[in-house]
């Protein structure tokens, strides 16, 4: 049997804005097993993306509860790595740079330099961008920026992968390719997935 990895219990989500409450989520329970691939699929607008915010710690419940690995979910954490549609690369940096960065604020204070080089070498590799170490964001594709950001989120090894609408934005070529590549490397890591899609 796998361990249960992420529980939500009775989670609502409201938000006050300028026209008054929007209730968001309302009694959201989900069980999400180790290893296990869950998909969250609807329209733009019901609640996929503040699902996986609470989940990533990025925003607070307004009432239930949030666990990863049998801990209360109340910040953001190395346990789970996220991958927004925007690939969020830092433009000033390489492919390297971007993804040491992260590995380097997980891992620095217990691993030595040619660790942290080996790992964030090791996360690119992983998504076959080992050709573009040290291209900066604008020097390559959507498709590569994406798969970037994928390995950035890999190499701190999180127990859970979120992923917000990850191929959104790109074609559906590639979107399709990534898609095939994405569930390989989740074969190959054992990685818990939630991932968000309208599609």
């Amino acid at each position: 049997m796998k361990t249960e990895f992420i529980k939500v219990e009775h989670a609502d989500m409201v938000f006050d804005t300028r026209k008054g409450r929007f209730h968001a989520l309302r009694d959201i329970n989900l069980n999400v097993a180790q290893g296990e691939f869950v998909t969250l699929i609807g329209h733009s607008g019901c609640g996929k993306s503040t699902l996986l915010n609470l989940i990533a710690g990025l925003l607070k419940a307004s009432s239930g509860a949030l666990f990863c690995d049998q801990r209360e979910i109340a910040a953001p954490g190395p346990e789970r790595g996220v991958v927004f549609q925007n690939h969020s690369l830092l433009p000033w940096l390489s492919c390297f740079d971007n993804v040491h960065l992260a590995v380097e604020r997980v891992f620095g204070a217990a691993k030595e330099k040619p660790q942290l080089k080996a790992r964030t070498e090791a996360a690119l590799e992983l998504v076959g961008m080992s050709h573009a170490l040290h291209k900066r964001p604008h020097e390559i594709s959507g498709g590569m920026k994406q798969r970037v950001g994928i390995a950035r989120a890999l190499a701190m090894e999180p127990k859970v992968l979120l992923m917000d609408e990850p191929f959104g934005a790109l074609d559906a070529l590639t979107r399709a390719r990534l898609q095939d590549e994405l569930l390989g490397i989740v074969v190959r890591t054992g990685s818990t997935v939630v991932m968000v899609t309208h599609d």
